[in-house]
C-alpha cells in the first residue's frame, strides 16, 4: 500500500488499538506487528511512528516504561485510563468513516450496511 497519506491519518487508531490487545509494546514491535497483520501491504516508518507515540503520549493517552533487554533499552508504551476510553472512541470514529467512504465509492450499495 503506497498511500501514507491514508495510514497516517489513521496511525493514532493503529496504535491504541495494538496496545489495547498487547498490554505493551516498544516501537520496532510496533511496526513489525502492523506488518506482519497486513501481510507487509502496510509498513510504518520509524517517522511516522514516533512522533506518532509522543504526541500520545502528551495528551496522556499513553505511558512508558524503560526496560534493559539484552544490554538494550527499550521503552514500552501502555495505555493509561485515558487511552483506554479513547480507543472505542478513535475505533467508532474510523468506522463511520470507512462506511461513508464505501457509500461514496460504491453508492449502489445499501447505506445501511455496516462494514
Amino acid at each position: 500500500m503506497s498511500n501514507n497519506n491514508l495510514i497516517k491519518g489513521s496511525l493514532q487508531t493503529i496504535i491504541l488499538k495494538l496496545l489495547e490487545e498487547n498490554d505493551k509494546m516498544y516501537g520496532y514491535e510496533i511496526t513489525q506487528k502492523v506488518k506482519e497483520l497486513t501481510a507487509g501491504e502496510i509498513k510504518i516508518t520509524e517517522g511516522a511512528l514516533y512522533p506518532a507515540l509522543h504526541k500520545l503520549e502528551a495528551e496522556g493517552l499513553l505511558t512508558t516504561e524503560i526496560q534493559q533487554v539484552d544490554n538494550r533499552v527499550r521503552k514500552y508504551y501502555s495505555l493509561t485510563k485515558s487511552g483506554k476510553k479513547e480507543v472505542s472512541s478513535k475505533l467508532a470514529e474510523l468506522q463511520a468513516f470507512v462506511e461513508n467512504m464505501q457509500r461514496i465509492i460504491n453508492p449502489g450499495l445499501n447505506p445501511d450496511l455496516k462494514f
